[in-house]
């Protein structure tokens, strides 16, 4: 099976990408995560993507694209409901760009974190891939976080501390009502 793994950053893609080799599916990587702020973040998780996809040989497909106030326009509004727009706009251009390139399907890393809301991003998955006519190949790779990190500081992988958007940086600094 030929697949397109949407890439969130390098750490969150080692088991993914681990689990979807040994399965014996013929993998590519997507980067593009037009949500991640500020801009040096942006350029650090895309730098190590590009190291860690150099490193074990992934092909990499990468959208190059910093994209602040299209993200601001749609999310300011109502930044608690954020995280639904960032999950389906990255996985539709996910889907889009595995039609496109003729793959039997697409998934992504960000299935595979422990803060992620998992179901949120199914259904926007399956959205996306019903929109583009291309199957959506689920799996719950939380069950390899230790083996991610493990990893990942084995080879020294840049580990971001928050999620990506300028609200989640936010939230890592600021204490938010009712919490010390």
């Amino acid at each position: 099976m030929k697949l397109l793994l949407h890439i969130c950053c390098a750490p969150c893609a080692i088991y993914p990408v681990s689990r979807l080799r040994d399965s014996g599916a013929d993998v590519t990587g997507f980067f593009f995560n037009h949500n991640i702020h500020p801009y040096q973040e942006y350029r650090r998780r895309l730098d190590t993507v590009l190291e860690y996809a150099d490193r074990i040989e992934l092909p990499l497909e990468v959208r190059d694209e910093y994209r602040l106030e299209e993200f601001l326009a749609a999310v300011a509004g109502n930044p608690a409901d954020r995280c639904w727009y960032c999950y389906f706009s990255r996985l539709d251009a996910a889907a889009a760009a595995a039609a496109a390139g003729g793959f039997d399907g697409f998934t992504s890393s960000l299935l595979y974190s422990r803060y992620q809301k998992h179901d949120d991003i199914r259904i926007a998955a399956e959205r996306a891939a019903a929109r583009h006519g291309v199957a959506f190949v689920y799996d719950d790779y939380r069950r390899g976080w230790q083996d991610g990190i493990r990893v990942s500081k084995e080879m020294g992988l840049y580990r971001q501390q928050y999620c990506g958007c300028i609200y989640s940086e936010k939230d890592r600094y600021h204490p938010r009502q009712g919490k010390k």
